[in-house]
C-alpha cells in the first residue's frame, strides 16, 4: 500500500494525466480566441471612430449640419446618448474548485467528510450587475471517487444546486476507511458536472454544460479512536434511571483529557432536563476500556424499542494536539414500564354499615417493586374510607398478595355494583416515591339491613297485669359485636317494669342470646288490642368503635284477664286485714 498520495494504479494515473491535457490545451485554445477576438475589436472601433468624424466634418471647417462647431482637431462631438459599444454583450463562465473542512479521518469506521464547492468565476465583457449571469454554476453534481483502493466513498452523485461567487455548495459523502489503512495522505477525485450561461446579448443566451474533475487530499491519522462497545441502562419507561456506556480505544496512541459526549436524537429518551450529557475520562490507553454512568430518563408510555444514541470523544494527543473522534454510535432498550393489576375483587360493603373491598395486587413490572401501598383513590361522597390505605411490602417481578381496604357505606348509598378507584404506590430502586395508575374495579354494596334480629316469643299481656319478655336478640352482622346492651321503651298503657334493659357481654356474627325484661301494663290497656313496645340495641364492633342501632318495633297484645280468681286489689286489702288480725292476736297473748 502506498501513502502520502502515492498512485498504484498506471491506468487511473494516466487518465489523470489526459484529463489535465485536455484541460490545458482548451486553455490555450481559449486564449488564442481571445486574442483574435480583441483584434476585431480594435478594429470595429478605428472604423467607427473614421465614420464618425466624416459624418460630423462640414466642408471648409464650417458648423455640422446640426448646428455644432466642429472640433479642431477634427474629431466629433460626443453624443451623450449613445450606448456601449458592447451592445448589452456579457460573456463569462463559472471556476469551481473544492474544499473540505473535515480532511481528517479514521480507519476502522465510515467518516464523514464535508466537500465545500467555491466558485472564482471569470468574467470577459459586461458589467459589475450582470456578473452573476454568467458566472454562477448552476445544477451542480458532485461525484466523489477514491483515487487509491484503500479508501472507498460510499456516496453517490449529490445534487446541491446552484453555486455563485458569494454563495459555496456544501454536501457531506461518507468515506470508509478500513482497519489497518496506514498513515498518510489520500486524494479524492471530485467530479463537478453543471450548467452555466457563456454569452448573453439583446435577448440572445448561449448556454453550455461542462464537467471538471478537482482533486482533494484527506489525512487518515492513526490517533486515539474510540467505539461504543456496549451500553445497558436500568431505567424503566416513565422513570429514570442510569445509563452505563463502555468506551474502548481502538486506536493506537493514548488519549488525554477525554470527554465523551452523548446525545439523544428521541423524544423519548433524555439525559436528565437536555438531550445530551458529557463524562470526562482523563487518560485511556490503546486497547484499554472504561464506563462511564449517564443519568438518563425514558418518556411516559414511550413504547420498548432501542434508542439511538450518539457521540463524540474530545481529547488531546499525546503531543498535546486537540482532537475530536465523532461518529460514535450505539442503541439502548428500556426496562418495561412498572404497572400493577388488582384482582380476586371481594366486597362485603352494606348500606350503613362498615365493610371493606379485598382482593390480589400483582406486579407486572420488569423489576421488583418496594414498599407496596394500595390505597382508596376515589371521590364517591356515599363511600367513606375507614383507612385510606394498606401495605402490602415489597412484591418481586410477577409476585402477587392479598390486601384489605376498610370502608363504611353512607346511609343514603343505593345499593348494587359501584365502581371504586385504587391506585397502587411504590418506590423505585433509587427509593423515590411513584404511583401507577388509577384502577377502575366494580365492588358490590348490599341493600341496608337490620344489624341485630329481634324475636319475642309470647307477645300477650293481660290486662291490667305484669309479665316478663323474653327477648331473642341475633347477631346478624359480619363481625362480633361486644357489650351489647337493649334498652326496653313503652308508651301508656304499656310500661316498662324495673328491669328494662339487658346485657350480653359478646354475639359472635349469627349467635343469638335471650335477654329477659319486665313489662307492666294499666288498668286503661284495652283486651284485644295491640300496642308496641320498642327496643335498642348499643354495642361495640371489632375496632372497639361504639354503635347504637335503630329502634326495633315490636308488637304486644292485650288480653282479657283470667276469671275465677279475687281481683288484685281485692287481694291486697285480704292480706292486709290478715296481717293486722295477726298482728292483734300475738300482742293479746304477750
Amino acid at each position: 500500500m502506498l501513502r502520502r498520495g502515492a498512485r498504484s494504479d498506471p491506468d487511473r494515473a494516466g487518465a489523470r494525466e489526459r484529463r489535465r491535457a485536455t484541460r490545458s490545451l482548451g486553455e490555450g485554445v481559449g486564449v488564442r480566441r481571445t486574442r483574435v477576438l480583441a483584434v476585431i475589436a480594435a478594429a470595429l472601433l478605428v472604423t467607427s471612430g473614421t465614420v464618425g468624424f466624416v459624418a460630423g466634418a462640414a466642408p471648409g471647417g464650417t458648423a455640422a449640419p446640426d448646428g455644432s462647431a466642429a472640433a479642431l482637431d477634427g474629431a466629433a462631438p460626443t453624443d451623450p446618448t449613445a450606448r456601449p459599444q458592447t451592445g448589452g454583450l456579457v460573456r463569462g463562465s463559472p471556476d469551481l474548485s473544492v474544499t473540505t473542512t473535515s480532511p481528517r479521518v479514521t480507519p476502522g469506521r465510515t467518516n464523514e467528510v464535508t466537500l465545500q464547492v467555491s466558485n472564482s468565476g471569470d468574467m470577459d465583457l459586461g458589467t459589475a450587475q450582470t456578473r452573476d449571469i454568467v458566472t454562477t454554476a448552476r445544477n451542480v453534481r458532485v461525484t466523489a471517487e477514491a483515487d487509491d483502493n484503500a479508501l472507498d466513498v460510499e456516496t453517490r452523485t449529490v445534487a446541491i444546486g446552484a453555486v455563485t461567487e458569494s454563495a459555496p455548495g456544501e454536501t457531506p459523502i461518507a468515506v470508509t476507511v478500513p482497519e489497518g489503512v496506514e498513515e498518510g495522505t489520500y486524494e479524492l477525485d471530485v467530479e463537478l458536472e453543471y450548467s452555466y450561461t457563456h454569452k448573453q446579448s439583446s435577448g440572445v443566451t448561449n448556454d453550455r454544460e461542462r464537467t471538471v474533475t478537482r482533486e482533494v487530499k484527506l489525512e487518515v491519522t492513526d490517533d486515539a479512536r474510540f467505539r461504543i462497545v456496549n451500553v445497558t441502562s436500568d431505567a424503566q419507561v416513565g422513570d429514570g434511571g442510569t445509563l452505563e456506556a463502555e468506551i474502548e480505544n481502538v486506536g493506537a496512541s493514548a488519549a488525554r483529557d477525554a470527554v465523551v459526549s452523548l446525545e439523544s436524537s428521541s423524544a423519548g429518551l433524555r439525559f436528565g432536563e437536555s438531550t445530551s450529557d458529557a463524562a470526562r475520562i482523563g487518560e485511556l490507553d490503546p486497547g484499554e476500556t472504561t464506563t462511564l454512568p449517564y443519568e438518563v430518563t425514558f418518556a411516559p408510555d414511550a413504547p420498548v424499542r432501542e434508542y439511538a444514541v450518539s457521540g463524540s470523544v474530545r481529547f488531546d494527543t499525546t503531543d498535546g494536539v486537540q482532537r475530536v473522534d465523532e461518529g460514535l454510535a450505539a442503541g439502548v432498550t428500556p426496562l418495561g414500564e412498572q404497572a400493577f393489576t388488582v384482582s380476586d375483587i371481594e366486597s362485603d360493603l352494606r348500606i350503613g354499615e362498615d365493610g371493606a373491598v379485598s382482593g390480589t395486587v400483582t406486579n407486572d413490572g420488569p423489576v421488583e417493586a418496594r414498599s407496596v401501598v394500595v390505597r382508596y383513590a376515589g371521590d364517591d361522597p356515599s363511600l367513606i374510607p375507614i383507612e385510606r390505605s394498606t401495605a402490602v411490602g415489597s412484591l418481586g417481578s410477577g409476585e402477587s398478595t392479598d390486601f384489605e381496604i376498610p370502608m363504611a357505606v353512607g346511609g343514603e348509598a343505593e345499593a348494587g355494583l359501584r365502581s371504586v378507584d385504587l391506585a397502587v404506590g411504590y418506590r423505585n430502586d433509587e427509593g423515590e416515591r411513584r404511583v401507577d395508575e388509577t384502577l377502575a374495579l366494580d365492588a358490590s354494596v348490599a341493600p341496608e339491613r337490620d344489624r341485630f334480629g329481634v324475636e319475642v316469643a309470647n307477645r300477650t299481656i293481660e290486662s291490667g297485669g305484669t309479665r316478663t319478655v323474653d327477648v331473642a336478640v341475633t347477631n346478624n352482622l359480619d363481625e362480633t359485636a361486644t357489650d351489647v346492651e337493649a334498652r326496653l321503651f313503652a308508651d301508656d298503657p304499656l310500661d316498662a317494669g324495673d328491669t328494662d334493659s339487658g346485657y350480653v357481654q359478646s354475639l359472635d356474627p349469627g349467635e343469638t342470646a335471650t335477654m329477659t325484661l319486665e313489662l307492666t301494663t294499666t288498668g286503661s290497656a284495652t283486651p284485644g288490642s295491640t300496642y308496641p313496645i320498642s327496643l335498642d340495641f348499643r354495642y361495640d364492633d371489632a375496632d372497639g368503635d361504639s354503635h347504637l342501632t335503630d329502634t326495633y318495633r315490636v308488637p304486644i297484645d292485650v288480653v282479657e284477664a283470667e276469671g275465677g280468681g279475687l281481683p288484685l286489689p281485692l287481694i291486697v286489702v285480704v292480706l292486709l286485714i290478715v296481717g293486722t288480725g295477726g298482728l292483734v292476736a300475738y300482742r293479746r297473748r304477750q
